[in-house]
């Protein structure tokens, strides 16, 4: 919510409308983001929302972690460990960065995964959620190698003869 206070000098702080123009961001944006205590204003004489300039550091901080793919809770974590709510430095940037880093290599990870794995989405033969192998990655078919196998002619039947012991 926006804090309460004396009403903020005209100079230096922006309109809700002026930030979002500035930030790329729908005024609706900033006030979830407000909302959620990612960033904070004050309210003017004329009860208008305003903005320290800074603030348009925080939204593109806030608008990167969230186009590399972290959730709005990590967003909240990270600017909570700056003292006085304060705006990310460069410094700042390249610690978060850095204690991000292992979550994201481990989506990147999980999509290469994914990627690699999509062509054959259907070894099993069997065209069903239940046992494809993206969904259930201990698919027995799968031992007879890619492709529709059911389909081949190996039989679910067989599998008592593939399994490992």
């Amino acid at each position: 919510m926006t804090a309460p206070g004396p009403a903020p000098p005209a100079e230096g702080w922006l309109s809700i409308g002026q930030l979002a123009q500035r930030a790329g961001v729908a005024t609706s944006a900033l006030r979830f983001y407000e909302a959620e205590g990612l960033i904070h204003g004050q309210r003017s004489a004329g009860k208008q929302r305003r903005y320290p300039r800074d603030t348009l550091r925080r939204v593109a901080f806030i608008r990167i972690a969230q186009a590399v793919g972290l959730g709005l809770a990590e967003v909240r974590a990270a600017l909570a460990t700056l003292p006085e709510q304060r705006t990310p430095t460069p410094a700042d940037w390249r610690h978060l960065s850095l204690t991000w880093q292992p979550v994201l290599q481990a989506r990147i990870d999980a999509l290469v995964a994914l990627r690699d794995q999509l062509g054959n989405c259907i070894g099993c033969g069997c065209l069903s959620l239940k046992t494809c192998r993206l969904y259930n990655p201990g698919d027995a078919a799968a031992r007879w190698g890619h492709g529709p196998r059911y389909l081949l002619g190996n039989r679910a039947a067989d599998l008592t003869d593939a399994r490992e012991p």
